[in-house]
């Protein structure tokens, strides 16, 4: 079979997508940025712990990390919230786009002072949940881990805020919507930013 070669217009670029991720991977980390962006789940919390601590290694200088996330696997969000927690350099969280659930408990790994959001962040609290299937007495195990979950939840809320912890167990009985205004008022945020340049203020 013969195989026809392309003429030298329709031949494809040396340039490919890989060369360029390279480059946005090597700027983002001379920029001590990391970025969460989507559904936290195991393979992106693994990815997101190397960096921080690559990071953290390189430098003790602060590290600014970007979540625009729904949320995600729980136990995942949790590594990311302890590696956080764990490095020495300190972590600038910053909000966008919406932080819900899981990545909620992940952006109160800071003290308030260094969480940040911009303008039109909105934020998600709520009680963890859970789909389990079996047997009664597999079920019955599942929803002791989602009760104890919830508490834990609730004690990171209230302990991050200042929010008496009733009021936190209340309030994420059902889906709990604020405003970047109103995750300042709730305790969630430290100060909304439009710009980089507002981090050093």
């Amino acid at each position: 079979m013969r195989t026809e070669t392309p003429d030298e217009d329709e031949r494809p670029t040396a340039y490919t997508a890989e060369p360029r991720s390279s480059f946005l991977e090597e700027k983002a980390f001379k920029s001590r940025t990391v970025m969460l962006f989507g559904a936290i789940s195991d393979s992106s919390a693994a990815d997101i712990a190397r960096r921080l601590i690559a990071l953290d290694s390189d430098s003790k200088d602060p590290i600014d990390m970007i979540v625009s996330s729904p949320g995600g696997h729980l136990e995942s969000g949790d590594a990311i919230h302890d590696i956080i927690r764990f490095i020495d350099a300190p972590v600038r969280m910053i909000g966008t786009g919406w932080v819900g659930s899981a990545a909620t408990h992940l952006y109160l790994s800071v003290p308030r002072e260094r969480r940040f959001c911009t303008p039109n962040t909105r934020f998600l609290i709520h009680q963890p949940s859970g789909g389990a299937g079996g047997p009664a007495s597999d079920i019955a195990i599942h929803a002791q881990e989602i009760i104890k979950a919830r508490e834990r939840i609730a004690r990171t809320i209230s302990r991050e805020t200042g929010r008496p912890l009733d009021q936190v167990q209340e309030d994420i009985e059902r889906d709990r919507w604020l405003s970047a205004e109103e995750a300042i008022e709730y305790g969630l945020v430290g100060r909304i930013i439009s710009n980089k340049g507002e981090l050093k203020k």
